[in-house]
């Protein structure tokens, strides 16, 4: 089994997608304007409408209502993305801090109130844990 995608719904496809382009530097792919993608090396971001869950049933998921999912992306720089990213209007809720586990992470928040983490592994056991 392989973990591909992570898929966001939202009442603002557009304004998220212009967030993640900004963040990620990858251009989002458009299938119709309730659904795009950003494809990175190891998995995709897929953003859908609200409108899309029409297709699913009734009530399955809520848009800018998670409060226990973090994104988390793998970064050359968690510093120098701290930077960069200070100047995009979000909410930096953790500036960055080398973690416990040996991981240099910034914590943020997406238009929708989402947590993104960017991530840098500094030690010898997190980047090991990283080559898996």
């Amino acid at each position: 089994m392989n973990c591909v995608s992570l898929r966001m719904i939202t009442d603002d496809v557009a304004r998220l997608v212009a967030f993640y382009e900004q963040v990620t530097a990858v251009p989002a792919r458009w299938a119709t304007p309730d659904f795009a993608e950003l494809v990175t090396p190891s998995c995709t971001l897929a953003l859908a409408s609200t409108r899309t869950l029409a297709l699913f049933g009734q009530d399955v998921a809520r848009p800018a209502a998670n409060h226990s999912v973090i994104i988390e992306f793998r970064v050359d720089d968690v510093d120098a993305e701290h930077r960069r990213v200070s100047s995009l209007d979000c909410e930096i809720v953790q500036e960055p801090t080398t973690m416990p586990w040996g991981n240099r992470s910034l914590l943020f928040r997406d238009p929708d109130g989402n947590l993104v983490n960017f991530f840098t592994p500094v030690t010898e056991d997190a980047l090991r844990r990283q080559e898996r």
